[in-house]
């Protein structure tokens, strides 16, 4: 009976259930300390995660990163150290970029030495990273409805717009970002009065524009793109889904609820972070 209801209502809401063989799980890392992101650093062959370790969006000075191998492995435990709620990641020129609640930190990638910190004026609750092809980096500030841009080390509001409806996960993809929105009117509990989608930024116009078919589906977090398919986190219910162009979400994974920013090999793999279970799963998709 549970399993029809869930049906219906996925299918009410024009959400397809997907069979559990669309995203395998290949393994699973844990010991972590509510893992928010997991970054592949393709050059070095090896993820980086970032552990907020407390309340998200308290400078209590407790984040960290961590290193894994490829096959799960955890290589360093404490990569990073001196950071508050590490949480969204990016690589561009040799560097790492680490959003910390209204800072950005930059690291060495070579050695995991805290070089900088840039403060970002007006930022509340920065939270995904991405970089485009020329290298500039982006962040999304979840509270504040905006999108920064950093280029070396100088932040810029890039855009602001209620269209954003929460911005948290970012993704860079040719000529546009694509953004994954949790959703207005925001509870005590991260419940939302209207749950969120994926949207488009064009990095030339700077238009808002949301995806068809994935509009107010669901409050969303991480989100990447693998080919043809973007695939996104629900943080609230643990569930990881699958669009494509004119068509609808589907579902492809479900986890505990937690599921955080993703990262990805750029071909068959996706890294899920597991806040609540302070694990990373890999998943192989068919």
């Amino acid at each position: 009976m549970k399993t029809l209801i869930a049906s219906t209502i996925l299918a009410i809401i024009g959400i397809a259930e997907a069979p559990a063989a669309e995203a395998g799980e290949i393994w699973r890392a844990s010991g972590f300390e509510q893992p928010e992101s997991a970054l592949l650093d393709a050059a070095n062959k090896r993820i980086i995660v970032s552990n907020i370790v407390g309340n998200p969006g308290e400078a209590d000075g407790n984040g960290y990163l961590s290193v894994l191998s490829l096959d799960g492995k955890v290589v360093t435990r404490h990569w990073t150290d001196g950071m508050d709620a590490p949480k969204g990641m990016a690589i561009s020129g040799g560097r790492l970029y680490v959003a910390d609640i209204t800072r950005v930190r930059v690291v060495d990638l070579a050695s995991g030495k805290l070089i900088s910190s840039i403060d970002v004026p007006n930022a509340v609750f920065l939270n995904d990273m991405t970089a485009d092809s020329a290298g500039k980096v982006y962040v999304s500030d979840m509270l504040a409805d905006s999108i920064y841009r950093i280029d070396g080390d100088t932040p810029e509001l890039f855009v602001k717009d209620a269209l954003l409806a929460s911005p948290n996960g970012v993704f860079a993809d040719g000529g546009r970002l694509i953004v994954a929105s949790w959703g207005k009117g925001i509870k005590p509990d991260f419940s939302t009065a209207e749950p969120g989608g994926l949207l488009a930024v064009d990095l030339a116009t700077k238009t808002v524009s949301q995806l068809p078919g994935a509009e107010k589906f669901a409050d969303l977090d991480g989100v990447i793109a693998v080919g043809d398919s973007i695939y996104a986190t629900a943080y609230m219910t643990g569930t990881l889904y699958r669009y494509k162009d004119g068509g609808k979400p589907e579902v492809v994974a479900t986890f505990k609820p937690g599921s955080a920013d993703i990262g990805t090999d750029g071909k068959s793999t996706i890294y899920v972070p597991l806040m609540n279970e302070g694990e990373i799963a890999a998943l192989t998709l068919d």
